[in-house]
C-alpha cells in the first residue's frame, strides 16, 4: 500500500455565538480537510483548523505547507508508517505543526482502517465501544451570559466545565464565584487565562479562585513563565494546567523538568498529531501527571481523533474538549457522531473502522 495522492479543500462553519478568547475572537470555525488516498483507492480523512490568534498560523499558510511542503514528501510512502511519516515531514519542513497533524490524521485513519479497527484500540485503548465525557467550553461574554450557559450544559450532563477568563483576574473570580453556586458541587470548574494574568498578580488571582470554588486554572501565565507557574503550582491552591507551554515533546519535557503543572492540555494539531501527543503523553504518565486532550477547536474529523486519543489512555483523567462541532449552526463533517452529546455531555466513540466521520471519496 503506497500513498499515490492528496486532497485538501477548506470548510467553513458559522459559530452559534462569535467564540471569545482572551487573545482574539473567531466569527467562523475554518478548517482545512486532507484526504490521503493510496494507490489502490483507499482513502484516511485528516483535518486542520488554524486558531491564528492561538497558533499564529494562518489558513493560507497552512495550506501552503500541506501541497507544497509535508504532503509530498509522503507520496510514495507505505501510509502505515507512522514514524518514517514524521521523519519525511520534518526533513521537508521545520515546524507547521497543524500541517503534519492534518497529514498524521489522515494516515491514521487510513491505518486504522485497513487493520479493520476503530482508532481508539490501534492508539493503544482496550474498550471495543467507549463513552467519552467532554468538558463543556464557555467561551467569554457578560457574567450572566456565562453563568447561565455554565448552569445550562451543567443541567444537561456535562460533569466538567471549562470558562475562558484572563482579560481580568477581579471579574474572573465573580465569574467562578457565580457559576459555583449555578452548577452542582459534582461539576469540576476549570479557568482558561489563555496566559492573560500578569506574574506580579497571578498568585493573589489564584488563591482567590480557590476560594471561589475553582478546581483547576489552565495557562494563568505566559508559555515563557514556567518560574511563574510552578510556583503556582506550589501553592497548591489549585491544579494548574500548562497549555500554551506544550507546543512539543521538548516542551512537555522542561514543563515536567521544572515542576510547572499538574495536568498537560495536550492538542493534537497544536503539537503535530496523534503520534506527537501520544509521545507527550507517555513522558505525561512517566512523571505522574493527568493530561487532557485539548482542541482550538475543530470540526468533526479533528474533534473524533481527540475523542479516540482520549479514550485510548488511561491517565486523561481531566475530560476532553469535545465542543467544537456542538458549537457551530451546522457540523459539515461528522454530524451524526455529536448529535447525542449536547443532551449528555458524552461522545460514543463510532465502531466503524478508522476515525469514524463517514466520509467518502475526494475532499477537493
Amino acid at each position: 500500500m503506497r500513498i499515490a495522492s492528496f486532497h485538501t479543500r477548506v470548510v467553513r462553519a458559522r459559530y452559534r455565538r462569535p467564540f471569545v478568547i482572551s487573545s482574539g475572537t473567531s466569527p467562523d470555525l475554518v478548517s482545512l480537510v486532507v484526504e490521503v488516498r493510496t494507490a489502490d483507492g483507499a482513502s484516511g480523512f485528516g483535518e486542520a483548523s488554524p486558531m491564528t490568534a492561538y497558533t499564529g498560523e494562518t489558513l493560507a499558510g497552512l495550506g501552503a505547507a500541506v501541497t507544497e511542503h509535508v504532503a509530498p514528501a509522503l507520496v510514495g510512502r507505505d501510509p502505515r508508517d507512522l514514524a518514517g511519516a514524521h521523519a519525511a515531514m520534518d526533513a521537508a519542513i521545520r515546524g507547521q505543526h497543524l500541517a503534519k497533524a492534518a497529514l498524521d490524521l489522515a494516515l491514521h485513519d487510513l491505518a486504522a482502517r485497513d487493520a479493520g479497527w476503530p482508532a481508539h484500540l490501534l492508539l493503544g485503548g482496550g474498550r471495543v465501544t467507549a463513552e467519552v465525557p467532554t468538558t463543556w467550553v464557555v467561551g467569554l461574554g457578560t457574567l450572566d451570559e456565562m453563568a447561565e450557559e455554565a448552569a445550562r450544559y451543567a443541567a444537561a450532563g456535562f460533569r466538567h466545565v471549562k470558562l475562558k477568563g484572563g482579560e481580568d483576574p477581579a471579574l474572573d473570580v465573580e465569574l467562578v464565584a457565580a457559576v459555583r453556586k449555578a452548577v452542582p458541587e459534582s461539576v469540576e470548574l476549570s479557568l482558561d487565562a489563555n496566559e492573560g494574568y500578569a506574574p506580579g498578580d497571578a498568585a493573589r488571582a489564584v488563591g482567590r479562585l480557590a476560594d471561589a470554588g475553582l478546581d483547576l486554572v489552565e495557562q494563568p501565565l505566559p508559555r515563557w513563565d514556567l518560574e511563574g507557574m510552578a510556583a503556582l503550582r506550589a501553592r497548591g491552591a489549585v491544579r494548574v494546567m500548562a497549555d500554551e507551554s506544550v507546543q512539543s515533546a521538548h516542551d512537555a519535557l522542561e514543563v515536567v523538568r521544572r515542576g510547572a503543572a499538574d495536568v498537560l492540555n495536550i492538542k493534537i494539531l497544536k503539537v503535530g498529531g496523534l503520534y506527537r501527543a501520544r509521545q507527550i503523553a507517555a513522558l505525561a504518565q512517566t512523571a505522574g501527571l493527568a493530561v487532557k486532550i485539548g482542541t482550538m477547536p475543530e470540526l468533526g474529523v479533528a474533534t473524533l481523533a481527540a475523542a479516540h486519543l482520549s479514550a485510548a489512555l488511561p491517565h486523561a483523567t481531566v475530560p476532553p474538549d469535545l465542543v467544537g462541532p456542538l458549537l457551530v449552526e451546522e457540523e459539515p463533517l461528522a454530524p451524526a457522531a455529536f448529535a447525542g452529546t449536547p443532551g449528555t455531555g458524552l461522545v460514543e466513540l463510532p465502531l466503524a473502522p478508522g476515525l469514524g466521520h463517514g466520509l467518502e471519496g475526494t475532499a477537493g
